[in-house]
């Protein structure tokens, strides 16, 4: 009797495991993009708002249909990501290494935090005219003003990462006598890849939001050029579309650093991952 009970919960096992795998394979994510659809729609077709000032959505999707076919939309996108990937590059890239010095250094910390800091709450609308001048309306400043933005976001989360390992992992290194490289590479990286992972989360959202900024002051080219047009030709179906081009590349990627999130860190026994 015990064997046959013992052997039903195993049965029932798989069936209790896979429950909740059903429930997360359903798209609960689309229900509130699909109302707000349907909303807009109807407030459209029932003139609850000026058809000059709002397009329908029909009219939008056709935008972008034929912004697509004619090569419109590509065209921008392509110049759009290209200086999104090149100013995150260089931003993450600063703030990976200087988030490394001063989270492993307590004189560097003294020396360079207090300046970070304070240039962090620079506004970046602030350094827009400022580039300007500086470097002219061609790409420099466009990257540079990315690569700003994304520094701040990946320096905190790495310094935030490096002094929140564990620091009896460090004294084993050091009785293990391991050198820099090899702390970095067996302690260091690993225990701060957690806030690494949301360091860049963090720094390509900001630097997709920069980038909206770099291209609306002065652009010739770019979802935001594109999106400036629409708005100089009252076009509101063109700015609609290009926003919801802005939208959409964003949750494409963020769902991406997700993914690589989840993989990367499998060995993690926290609530995020039971819940998800």
């Amino acid at each position: 009797m015990v064997m046959e009970t013992a052997a039903l919960e195993v049965d029932d096992a798989p069936s209790r495991t896979r429950a909740p795998a059903r429930r997360r394979s359903l798209p609960i994510g689309w229900i509130l993009p699909v109302l707000i659809l349907a909303l807009w729609y109807v407030a459209y077709t029932s003139e609850w708002v000026n058809p000059i000032l709002f397009s329908s959505p029909v009219q939008v999707v056709q935008t972008l249909w034929t912004s697509t076919l004619d090569g419109t939309l590509p065209t921008h996108l392509a110049t759009s990501v290209g200086r999104w990937l090149l100013g995150f590059a260089i931003g993450a890239a600063l703030g990976l290494a200087l988030g490394a010095i001063t989270g492993l250094s307590s004189l560097f910390e003294r020396l360079l935090d207090p300046t970070v800091q304070a240039l962090r709450t620079v506004p970046i609308m602030g350094l827009v005219p400022l580039f300007i001048v500086w470097f002219g309306l061609g790409e420099l400043p466009k990257v540079i003003l990315i690569a700003f933005a994304t520094f701040f976001q990946v320096y905190i989360q790495m310094f935030h990462g490096i002094r929140s390992i564990d620091r009896k992992l460090l004294e084993v290194g050091r009785m293990y006598e391991l050198s820099t490289v090899e702390t970095l590479k067996r302690i260091v990286i690993p225990g701060a890849m957690p806030s690494i992972l949301q360091g860049i989360r963090l720094g390509l959202g900001i630097a997709w939001l920069a980038l909206v900024i770099a291209e609306l002051t002065g652009a010739n080219s770019g979802v935001g050029y594109w999106m400036q047009t629409g708005r100089e030709y009252v076009r509101v179906d063109v700015v609609l579309a290009a926003l919801i081009v802005f939208a959409a590349v964003g949750k494409i990627v963020d769902s991406l650093v997700r993914l690589l999130e989840r993989r990367l860190l499998r060995w993690r026994d926290t609530i995020d991952r039971e819940m998800r």
